[in-house]
């Protein structure tokens, strides 16, 4: 990668929208006794860095071939969202191919962003069906078909992230950690390359979710894998494969530098953010954030830290579950099959062992013909989480019989 060539495409991108800031955060700075900054992608016009890849990717074949040519991507989210912003930028049509299972709220920013030179069409469940019927439009039409992080223009775009971050922290004032979000690898490829010489190998650490590690798999491999599922829960990062051409310039580092981490711990840095900061993160856009949380004040102390937050599109119908989430991962919320005995008095005796800070959130019976024992699914809040330490000493005390599935994947996807 020439660094000289992503200088060009970070300046004249500035015709599209200004640089994102670069943010010292006093908050999470006071937490780990260090300086971290956060290099704020959710400010984007689209509120991620997916404009960057598409607009560097347009600019080229524009210039080149005029405004006659037409696009077309797959995406149910942001890729999308950046694809038709520049869409509409230099006046091209398009046409985004998203699952039909795609929610309404980015179905219509898509829309917005897009307006007349954007064509949405909704095939298929799932993305691999509407990325096929992409692939199909575009070797039927002619159609230029922009990938959404396996292109060496793309991430010559996602590399502009790191143009700005050297010149907003000043010539010799490099950090001494980049914290990178990692799904496809496009933004992780960009950033590594043109930091390459500034920032040395062991000062990357790459974020995966836990559920769409293939990053992590790849490297371990030493090749790359397909995974055979993806928990897509953070959408923005839900990646089985990482792109060929970002793993071949990622596979330099070890696989020790990939953190993974799980989706409800995500979740706590999301409603963190919100209720500290008043920051709205999409989970992809908290992965980076999360990661420090994981390092903790012990592997933080002292060090210039960057952390790249990768986008903001939260739809907050997700909320709810976020919260949920956050709050089994925190120890905060608990959930319990009882065997209650059917006697008048019974429930009675159960709510007496609860503590003064505990509160029910959930209780339905599951299995209502039960003569002498039933069994209740119970959901307890509390404001600490040793407060459940005492709880289960008082069920035991009092003969109760009772199992905990808070973390029983299979029961509580089923009933919780």
């Amino acid at each position: 990668m020439l660094k000289q060539e992503v200088d060009s495409a970070a300046e004249t991108m500035r015709g599209l929208f200004p640089e994102t800031p670069l943010q010292l955060n006093e908050h999470l700075s006071a937490r780990y006794g260090a300086e971290i900054y956060l290099k704020r992608e959710d400010l984007s016009p689209v509120r991620s860095y997916k404009i960057r890849g598409a607009f560097n990717f347009f600019r080229k074949i524009v210039s080149e071939d005029g405004t006659q040519k037409t696009f077309v991507c797959a995406s149910a989210g942001n890729h999308a969202q950046g694809f038709a912003f520049v869409c509409r930028h230099f006046g091209v049509q398009g046409v985004v191919y998203m699952p039909v299972t795609t929610p309404q709220q980015k179905i219509q920013k898509t829309r917005t962003f897009g307006g007349e030179f954007v064509t949405i069409r909704l095939v298929g469940d799932f993305f691999d069906q509407c990325y096929q019927a992409a692939r199909d439009h575009a070797e039927t039409t002619g159609a230029i078909m922009v990938p959404p992080f396996d292109d060496a223009d793309i991430i010559e775009g996602q590399a502009t992230v790191a143009a700005e971050i050297v010149a907003q922290l000043g010539e010799g004032n490099a950090p001494d950690l980049v914290v990178l979000p990692v799904g496809g690898g496009g933004l992780a490829t960009g950033v590594t390359g043109y930091l390459q010489g500034i920032v040395p190998d062991d000062g990357f650490l790459f974020c995966e979710p836990q559920g769409a590690a293939s990053l992590k798999a790849s490297m371990t491999e030493g090749r790359v894998v397909t995974l055979d599922q993806v928990d897509n829960f953070v959408d923005g990062a839900a990646v089985g494969r990482i792109g060929d051409l970002n793993f071949a310039a990622l596979s330099r580092f070890p696989a020790d530098q990939v953190m993974l981490l799980s989706e409800n711990a995500i979740c706590v840095t999301i409603i963190d953010m919100l209720n500290v900061e008043g920051v709205v993160l999409e989970p992809a856009g908290a992965l980076s954030l999360t990661a420090l949380e994981a390092l903790g004040r012990g592997g933080l102390e002292g060090k210039k830290v960057v952390a790249v937050v990768s986008g903001g599109n939260f739809d907050f119908e997700r909320l709810p579950d976020v919260k949920e989430r956050a709050m089994r991962h925190s120890g905060l919320k608990k959930y319990f099959i009882l065997r209650l005995a059917q006697r008048p008095g019974a429930l009675r005796d159960f709510l007496n062992l609860l503590g003064p800070e505990d509160d029910i959130a959930r209780f339905e019976y599951l299995k209502k013909s039960a003569r002498n024992f039933g069994s209740i699914l119970i959901g307890i809040e509390t404001k600490a989480p040793e407060n459940f330490i005492t709880l289960k000493a008082a069920f035991d005390h009092a003969g109760l019989r009772y199992q905990d599935i808070t973390e029983n994947e299979v029961l509580a996807s089923l009933i919780i």
